[in-house]
């Protein structure tokens, strides 16, 4: 029996309970239900990407293929929850969900998606192999078979003001270490008045804090487990890596980091309160919107390092099939449009190009319209996804896979948890070796499922 099979009950069990926190949201709403092959039920996040795929929809997709979508959009915790409960439950209320590369791994062993590789080899036009590589192949299965195609992708990277190190005198350089980003952080906190030297995630939440903080624990040879299911949450390495990444955001980050996550760090990155931030890729496009602050003021490099040659993330909205949906031809007309590379083409001529749900396929990035229109950004956003490895994020052999994340079901809970410990530690509440001594406990816990 595989660990993903393993997590099949505890899965079922969790799905209700489970609490996780997104890396970006915005508002959404929708809902709906439809009963026949030419109605499909469609249960999603509600980031701006996806609001800009409900406003397309009716006027392009159901027009050319009468296909009616009915979408249900909830908050990200609220719809990991209930995706949690309708694919554990094979209820087949909802053909189609907003999944990612952190729950294809297990969704997909359970047998609770349906493969696409039949609909793909039957649809000339999807082209496949224009897919990202890394992207690709976190949404296909231990078997070999596609169990989701991506919406938009993501790495990380650093973002630095430009024109703020032109004015001390100070150079970035194009790969840095962490070490010489927590130098320049020092010279360039307080530089101008109420500007920190960089911004980092400290709320608590799987995907908030632990995003970046899994990175940086990667890079300087820590992991969550080791090849043999040990927990290794209070090892040297991973003590070291959250001791750093606390000093940091506490001796020269924002002002309430324990309070900060992606969205409180974009905005005082776009309102010139931070001279770094080191976060997802997905960030650039808002950074150099029309209107915002900042744009062509900021530059961007890889994702700092200390042991590995890289160290951004990998993760990617993506689409999937319930197993049990009695509507899948017509589920996977929807996907084969949504992740296509003509959907990014309506969305750059209609909504503009920074709106494009980017960072999945290579034409994407050959697009002179999009070069010019993310030209700050694009190059920078396709190294950092092309050279993620999420089988091999640091300097020890992995159980399972994932760089911010460890792709089995109690991986939500147990980082959320482990996150208010550190959370705490930023807060002052407590030591770092206390939190994480704390979060060795819980981790010892999760361990005892995959060992025999």
């Amino acid at each position: 029996m595989t660990p993903q099979q393993r997590g099949t009950g505890l899965m079922a069990a969790m799905a209700a309970g489970m609490t996780v926190l997104s890396a970006c949201s915005g508002a959404g709403g929708g809902g709906g239900g439809g009963d026949d092959a030419e109605s499909i039920n469609v249960l999603m996040v509600n980031n701006p990407q996806m609001e800009d795929l409900q406003q397309l929809t009716a006027d392009n997709f159901t027009a050319d293929t009468g296909i009616t979508v009915n979408y249900t959009v909830l908050p990200e915790n609220e719809v990991r929850d209930r995706i949690g409960q309708e694919f554990s439950s094979q209820a087949g209320q909802y053909d189609v969900a907003s999944i990612s590369n952190y729950e294809v791994p297990f969704y997909s062993t359970n047998d609770w998606l349906a493969p696409l590789d039949d609909f793909i080899e039957g649809d000339d036009a999807f082209d496949q192999e224009d897919i990202l590589e890394p992207i690709a192949a976190g949404l296909t299965g231990d078997d070999g078979s596609v169990y989701a195609e991506p919406f938009y992708g993501e790495s990380s990277f650093l973002m630095y003001r430009t024109d703020v190190f032109e004015e001390l005198g100070l150079t970035m350089p194009p790969e840095p270490t962490w070490q010489e980003v927590a130098d320049l952080a020092a010279q360039v906190n307080g530089a101008r008045d109420d500007m920190s030297g960089i911004c980092l995630r400290g709320l608590p939440g799987w995907g908030q804090v632990f995003a970046p903080l899994t990175t940086v624990v990667n890079t300087f040879g820590g992991t969550w487990f080791d090849e043999d299911w040990s927990a290794q949450v209070n090892s040297p390495e991973f003590v070291e890596a959250t001791q750093f990444y606390v000093d940091l955001v506490t001796q020269h980050g924002q002002p309430g980091p324990a309070q900060s996550g992606f969205t409180e760090c974009l905005n005082a990155m776009t309102q010139g309160d931070v001279a770094m931030w080191y976060d997802a890729t997905s960030a650039a496009g808002s950074l150099e919107a029309e209107g915002s602050p900042v744009a062509g003021m900021v530059g961007y490099v890889s994702a700092p390092v200390v042991e590995t040659e890289s160290s951004g993330w990998l993760y990617s909205w993506a689409w999937g099939i319930q197993a049990a949906s009695e509507n899948q031809d017509a589920a996977w007309q929807f996907i084969s449009w949504a992740s296509s590379q003509e959907y990014e083409e309506l969305v750059g001529s209609e909504l503009g190009w920074e709106r494009a749900p980017a960072g999945k396929r290579s034409s994407t990035y050959a697009n002179p319209e999009y070069q010019e229109a993310a030209g700050a950004f694009y190059e920078a956003t396709e190294a950092a996804i092309t050279s993620a490895n999420p089988e091999n994020p640091g300097v020890q052999p992995r159980p399972a896979p994932g760089i911010q994340f460890v792709a089995i079901p109690e991986f939500a809970a147990l980082g959320t948890t482990v996150s208010e410990y550190v959370s705490a530690a930023i807060a002052g509440r407590s030591s770092v070796q206390e939190a994480l001594d704390q979060g060795q406990t819980e981790a010892e816990s999760v361990a005892e499922n995959y060992q025999d």
